[in-house]
């Protein structure tokens, strides 16, 4: 006579230390993707913010330069150049239409670099203080001990060191302009720097 076996499987439950191992390392995976993408994220956002305030600075030198570049006397006949110092400079130079020229004024003013424009009026002609209109440019400039304006005059060659202050304005014929923007330096990514330079082309000499 056959005898028959019955086999009876036992299972067994999950146990609580294994449920607290899984959700252990669960939240050690969560945490570490939370963070993965919170890296990113602030790379990105400070990638962003660096292009930007790159692109800021390239755009306010190509527009100094310009205006540099066809800088002349004022319709008042004074000198192109009126105030030659490290976070500041004044200049004639027409930038409309119109064939009167501007009285231009770059400063820094608590970190950030402003324009200021008169446009002559008047019979006889003045440039009026009251006037000017402000413009902001740009915020966050840390240029330090790094001026802004640097000067050289007709026997600058490339390597020449600018001249010292006080400058005599008639003497400049090239200018170097330097833009050091940290917007947020508690994330650590560094200042960006911008540089250019130009030579007045209506006053040069022998450059």
């Amino acid at each position: 006579m056959r005898t028959i076996r019955k086999t009876t499987k036992i299972n067994k439950g999950v146990s609580l230390t294994e449920i607290i191992v899984s959700v252990a390392i669960f939240a050690t995976v969560a945490v570490a993707l939370g963070n993965f993408s919170s890296d990113i994220f602030t790379l990105n956002s400070n990638a962003e913010e660096n292009l930007s305030a790159q692109s800021d600075g390239r755009r306010i030198l190509k527009t100094i330069v310009a205006e540099l570049r066809s800088t002349s006397p004022s319709s008042l006949g004074a000198y192109a150049l009126s105030q030659v110092a490290t976070s500041s400079l004044i200049f004639f130079s027409n930038i409309d239409a119109d064939p009167l020229k501007e009285r231009i004024r770059y400063f820094l003013q608590d970190k950030n670099l402003h324009k200021g424009v008169i446009k002559p009026s008047g019979d006889p002609l003045v440039y009026n203080p009251a006037d000017e209109e402000i413009i902001f440019l740009v915020r966050d400039i840390v240029n330090g001990a790094v001026p802004i304006f640097e000067y050289f005059d007709q026997t600058y060659t490339g390597t020449s060191t600018p001249l010292i202050q006080p400058v005599q304005a008639t003497s400049v014929r090239l200018i170097k302009i330097t833009l050091i923007i940290d917007q947020d330096p508690s994330r650590g990514t560094g200042p960006i720097t911008v540089t250019s330079q130009v030579t007045l082309r209506n006053l040069k000499d022998n450059l």
